[in-house]
């Protein structure tokens, strides 16, 4: 079983808002993107389908001031920004790889469980039901 520290279910608890960082979808993702090269703001939206300009530009605030990404400012006319992965970032890379893994193997178990469940809860299905789909 997992130890954790104690403290670490306490609202004011470092680890928690690290973590809470972390395992947002939205810091999962932008890392994955920015996982071979740096990446302009709107190419890094265009590849997250479903973001908005508003959670993305919060998104990567956040990812910066953790030190997982790194802005640089580019001298163009217009001046453009970039985006790219730092070290500490990198060393993320492969726990989320396993988490990756994980979810591929696991999901027709997710699947069957959220169908026992709605079928002896009398529940209609939730949308995520709907936007998982089982590949063979």
């Amino acid at each position: 079983m997992l130890a954790l520290e104690p403290r670490c279910f306490s609202s004011d608890c470092p680890s928690r808002a690290l973590f809470d960082q972390v395992a947002d979808k939205w810091s999962m993702m932008v890392l994955v993107a920015l996982n071979d090269s740096p990446q302009r703001f709107n190419a890094i939206r265009r590849r997250l389908e479903g973001v908005t300009q508003k959670a993305l530009t919060q998104c990567l605030r956040r990812m910066e001031r953790n030190g997982l990404i790194a802005r640089e400012v580019i001298s163009l006319s217009p001046v453009a920004v970039q985006y790219q992965v730092t070290a500490l970032g990198r060393s993320l890379q492969e726990p989320l790889r396993e988490l990756h893994r994980w979810t591929l193997v696991k999901l027709p178990e997710v699947v069957a469980a959220r169908e026992t469940f709605d079928a002896t809860a009398g529940a209609a299905p939730g949308p995520e039901r709907r936007r998982i789909q089982l590949r063979g």
